[in-house]
């Protein structure tokens, strides 16, 4: 099978720019933007980071907020904050060389057993079995396991079944495993003809290849109504930067609050609240409208955006709080979930000064 399946990859995999080395700096990079991001997405990002930071040693000596801001847009900021981590630990601590052992790969932050094993392989040429989604599903229709995949104790039976199918090309088989996942034992309507295992697939041979892999359900996303707060002085607006946990750590924003429809206060009265306590500000209310939503994995976000002006530009450390030109704000590490609302504000500031003038 194992033959089969090189033969296929030599013949059909795709020309990607982590696929055109063998340094484990850029196969790790790639493959922690490659979790829960498109491979057509991540090309232009890795291409942008590789050339802002061409080497661990560089990333070590980036700025938190430099590398926030190249990773706009691709979400999941905890990977961008495990990598400045992980960059400094390789750097300190093994001289600037990722080690080639699963042992100490699993040491690293933001490192689990998938990438460790992907980056073992791949850029160390090691037998070590990377299985991630597309390698599940492979394997689960390979033989026809009914064991759910997104249950961690089963986690060891794919890897045992991934590990027997493993040759002495530990590099090309990772890659062409998650290959044939990708391309053509896609989830949904899988080209079975195209399939260089189609011969041994217990799922074809049942024709019950949808039926694989198997899933438990997961918990229902919950809706949250966030206010947020944009406070006009002049030409400029109110920034805060959110500390460092929470869903969106260390990044820029407007300030929000989680807002209450069933409570007795008024959303508006909230949202002048929630300033007030936190921030021991009191700007003067101007008008509110609904905002653009936002999904994050188990989150659904609701916006409503509430307008205000000041003459009085207050100051902090603690939230760090900036006055910034509205035209100067995607020079800040902004989330999606605000970024996404930028086109609104923009046009109702415009709306608020003429109303002024």
């Amino acid at each position: 099978m194992s033959k089969e399946l090189l033969k296929w990859y030599d013949l059909n995999k795709r020309d990607l720019p982590w696929r055109m080395t063998k340094d484990p700096y850029k196969i790790w990079l790639s493959e922690i933007m490659l979790q829960q991001t498109q491979v057509t997405t991540v090309i232009s990002y890795f291409n942008r980071f590789v050339d802002a930071f061409p080497s661990v040693e560089a990333l070590a000596l980036a700025t938190e907020e430099q590398v926030f801001k190249l990773w706009e847009g691709l979400g999941y900021y905890s990977r961008a904050k495990n990598l400045i981590r992980c960059a400094h630990k390789v750097v300190t601590d093994y001289h600037g060389k990722f080690p080639e052992n699963i042992e100490d790969l699993l040491k690293l932050p933001g490192i689990g057993p998938y990438t460790a094993g992907a980056i073992a392989s791949i850029a160390f040429d090691k037998p070590e079995p990377a299985v991630d989604g597309n390698v599940l599903r492979v394997v689960s229709r390979l033989y026809c396991l009914s064991e759910p995949i997104n249950e961690s104790k089963h986690q060891a039976l794919y890897r045992q079944k991934t590990m027997a199918l493993m040759t002495d090309r530990p590099s090309d088989f990772t890659q062409a495993m998650m290959e044939l996942g990708a391309m053509v034992c896609t989830p949904k309507g899988p080209s079975c003809s195209s399939c260089p295992l189609i011969e041994k697939c217990c799922s074809f041979k049942s024709k019950k290849q949808a039926n694989f892999p198997v899933k438990v359900k997961k918990v229902k996303q919950r809706e949250e109504l966030i206010g947020i707060a944009i406070v006009v002085s002049g030409q400029q607006v109110l920034l805060m930067k959110h500390n460092n946990t929470g869903l969106l750590a260390n990044l820029w924003g407007f300030p929000r609050v989680l807002l209450d429809e069933t409570a007795l206060d008024s959303l508006e009265k909230q949202m002048e609240s929630h300033l007030e306590m936190e921030f021991d500000f009191q700007p003067e209310y101007s008008h509110s409208i609904v905002g653009k939503a936002h999904v994050f994995t188990h989150i659904k976000w609701n916006t409503i955006l509430f307008f205000f002006h000041t003459d009085d530009k207050i100051s902090s450390e603690m939230p760090l709080l900036e006055w910034v030109y509205l035209k100067d704000i995607t020079s800040k590490a902004l989330p999606t979930a605000l970024k996404k609302q930028l086109v609104i504000i923009d046009d109702e500031i415009d709306r608020m000064q003429n109303a002024i003038r």
